[in-house]
């Protein structure tokens, strides 16, 4: 199967529901993972932060896709 996403992220299906259009698969993230992200200097400075400081991703994305390898 091809996919365009670059970005992956190893996980174990932990469970399923199945509907009549969609279904939902839960997964569990299996390895430790880094991710970064690019803001404006600005945003930076008004979140004032540093190396070390515990913070929290919010992913906003179109779509995950399971690919099953």
């Amino acid at each position: 199967m091809k996919y365009g996403a670059r970005n992956k992220i190893h996980a174990k299906v932990t469970s399923i529901k199945k509907g009549d259009i969609m279904s939902l698969v839960k997964c569990e993230v299996l390895v430790p993972a880094e991710m970064a992200s690019v803001i404006t200097t600005e945003s930076l400075d008004d979140l004032n932060l540093k190396v070390g400081d515990k913070i929290m991703l919010v992913v906003k994305a179109i779509s995950v896709l399971p690919v099953k390898e």
